[in-house]
């Protein structure tokens, strides 16, 4: 009978040493998933945080672009509001800017000085529209950049000059203007101009 119960004592231990085995086991276990699943959580945070920033950069560019757009808009409403007075061309001799170029050259300086000062001289309040244009080589993403650059070299150097940045907007069309045959060298170098087109 004492035999008996020992075994039953000892079997009994037995189940307990089990089950605590099993318990710890299972804790381990536990834990091991709670570990892998925060590391799955985090990673899965990391993307969408790095999403989101991404997200913000491409608001802000947009908004750049938007307001970039307004501000042309306005320029624009305020030209077509005016009153044509008359229209500048830089091209053809000295007015001319060569391939893939937008810088000014001596001459084309002196004769944008020349228009500054007949601006001043007039003292009147007008507006100007500087449009950059190039021939058809290139693409047109290409082209509309080199336009803008042209136009802007332009503002640039009247503002030096004393014209008001307020009273200019630049604008680009690239190669979509030509006033000549771009099919020759002649035709292209009319159209790398910039007309400067003067409103009251």
């Amino acid at each position: 009978m004492i035999q008996h119960g020992s075994k039953i004592w000892i079997a009994g231990a037995m189940a307990l040493g089990v089950l605590s085995l099993g318990g710890c086991a299972t804790k381990k276990y536990v834990d091991e998933q709670n570990l892998a699943q925060n590391a799955e959580v985090g990673g899965r945070i990391d993307t969408v945080s790095t999403r989101v920033d991404h997200v913000e950069g491409h608001v802000a560019t947009v908004e750049g672009t938007a307001k970039d757009a307004l501000d042309r808009a306005t320029a624009a409403g305020k030209l077509a509001e005016g009153k044509f007075l008359y229209n500048v061309t830089l091209q053809d001799d000295g007015y001319k800017f060569k391939t893939n170029k937008y810088a000014l050259s001596d001459d084309e300086k002196t004769k944008l000085t020349d228009f500054a000062s007949k601006l001043k001289s007039d003292n009147r309040n007008v507006y100007i529209e500087i449009q950059g244009h190039t021939d058809s080589t290139g693409t047109a993403d290409y082209n509309e950049t080199l336009g803008e650059e042209r136009a802007d070299a332009v503002r640039l150097f009247l503002n030096e000059q004393g014209v008001a940045l307020n009273r200019m907007n630049t604008i680009s069309y690239g190669k979509t203007a030509p006033v000549a045959d771009n099919k020759t060298k002649a035709g292209r170098a009319q159209n790398r101009r910039v007309n400067i087109v003067v409103m009251a």
